[in-house]
């Protein structure tokens, strides 16, 4: 028998107690919503309303000081919460205003809140961190060649600042960006406030939607720029952003802006937003991005080297006709991002079309001789085979581009160029702000037919070759 002394004891059942409780507890560990080709993006048990995002920029191969306020809703009760997050260093973590604790799982960013969150009450999460543009081969912070742009899809924004990583999970946005002398802040949305001088010469400017929109679609851009002002149709405010000392050279270009949206919106309907333009960066991505009410544009698209007039056009329409299909209509899942591209490029086509460049029926008889092997290599539009692994805009394959339009071009012959526009219409009306999926497409097509289309579009969409094109008899020759 051993003798201890009271107070002796009683420490050695704390420290038993503490012993047990770590024991029972388990791990943090990344978590994710299920999606099939992201299954560790999102979060499960809340939903973001709103994300509040300050940056502090020094140059662009420094990290940013960053403050993520997240406003949400607890959507069962919750003793710990995950966020997507990586590439940052984080400082502290409230929640609800009382410290938490918190530790990275994977991607993630596992809070523990100081005591747990009970179902259906508002849940406030701030996050002081660091966002760092060093070394993104695989998104988010772009370097430009005098700042910082963001091309944050598929799943990248979470390598910018803490988030609900998923376009099922749509919030409203406000920026706070702070830069040195001489530079221009842009974000998505309109002005919440004029610039705000600060020491040294420091400005912050502040931006903030009025839809809500996807972590994806985020926007931030730093640089010497030129804000260049405009009106579209019906009063629309135009905003592009350009290289100051680019402005006059690209001038032509942004004057056939205001030309796209009408455009468009004879075939759609309203455009959805509260103003648009185009962000024309000097950077290198290899790809355009359709940010809400900015599109991210390489500059080199516009040098007149290599690309005809028509096609840089083309190009413009397809990244304005996402404000319609995957940012005012965002993708209920990953698998539904043909939607996205397949309407892009649809109207991208149409528009080369309507300048008599390049026909319609050339493009998609063309796709449909290539499709059988863009489903051997990329998997069937609706049902898309995941990236390889280090690469994660490999999802972005020509099957969910010519491949889904060609699933439209079907869709348009089955059922008659009147039912279609009418699905078309509905389909950015019905669903606008929110998200929605391929079931939800197959229903309103089958409503504006009369008809039930299950049968005909399964195979369009989820088979391993390409049906027969309705119409067309004579396309029965496919290169595989």
């Amino acid at each position: 028998m051993q003798l201890t002394s009271p107070r002796l004891r009683a420490a050695l059942l704390a420290a038993a107690s503490l012993t047990l409780v770590a024991a029972v507890l388990p791990p943090p560990k990344p978590l994710g919503i299920g999606d099939r080709l992201f299954p560790e993006l999102g979060n499960p048990g809340y939903d973001v309303l709103s994300y509040d995002l300050s940056f502090t920029y020094k140059d662009n191969k420094s990290p940013l000081d960053a403050v993520t306020v997240i406003d949400a809703r607890a959507l069962r009760p919750l003793e710990l919460i995950n966020l997507d997050f990586t590439h940052g260093k984080v400082a502290s973590v409230e929640v609800n205003g009382e410290p938490a604790r918190f530790e990275s799982a994977g991607e993630d960013l596992v809070l523990t809140p100081a005591r747990p969150v009970a179902a259906n009450v508002p849940l406030h999460i701030t996050v002081r961190h660091t966002s760092d543009p060093r070394g993104r081969a695989d998104g988010g912070w772009v370097p430009t060649t005098d700042g910082l742009a963001m091309a944050n899809q598929a799943d990248a924004a979470h390598r910018v600042f803490p988030c609900n990583d998923h376009p099922a999970d749509k919030a409203y946005f406000t920026f706070r960006i702070t830069t040195p002398a001489g530079l221009t802040a842009v974000a998505n949305g309109v002005p919440a406030s004029l610039p705000v001088p600060g020491a040294a010469g420091a400005t912050t400017w502040t931006y903030r939607t009025r839809h809500p929109m996807a972590t994806e679609l985020a926007q931030v851009s730093v640089g010497r720029s030129a804000v260049v002002h405009g009106t579209g149709p019906h009063g629309l405010p135009l905003r592009d952003v350009v290289p100051a000392a680019d402005r006059e050279r690209l001038d032509p270009w942004l004057k056939k802006t205001a030309g796209h949206i009408a455009w468009m919106e004879e075939r759609v309907g309203r455009y959805p937003f509260e103003n648009y333009g185009v962000l024309i960066a000097r950077a290198t991505t290899g790809f355009e991005l359709e940010t809400q009410t900015l599109s991210l544009f390489e500059n080199s698209l516009f040098s007149g080297e290599g690309y005809p007039e028509w096609y840089v056009e083309s190009v413009m329409v397809h990244e304005l006709a996402h404000q319609w299909f995957g940012d005012s209509v965002s993708p209920r899942t990953w698998s539904d991002l043909w939607l996205n591209e397949g309407h892009a490029t649809w109207y991208e086509a149409l528009y080369a079309d309507g300048l008599g460049k390049y026909s319609l029926e050339r493009r998609m008889r063309e796709a449909y001789t290539r499709s059988d092997q863009w489903r051997a290599a990329g998997g069937p539009p609706a049902a898309p085979k995941a990236a390889a692994p280090g690469e994660k805009i490999g999802l972005f394959r020509p099957v969910v581009y010519d491949g889904a339009a060609l699933i439209l071009y079907a869709l348009r012959q089955e059922i008659g160029v009147q039912a279609f526009d009418r699905v078309e219409r509905r389909w950015v009306a019905e669903h606008r702000d929110s998200v929605a999926g391929t079931e939800d497409f197959v229903r309103l097509a089958s409503q504006e037919a009369g008809r039930d289309l299950t049968a005909f579009l399964q195979p369009w969409l989820y088979g391993k070759t390409t049906p027969a094109m309705p119409g067309h008899p004579e396309w029965s020759g496919k290169s595989v």
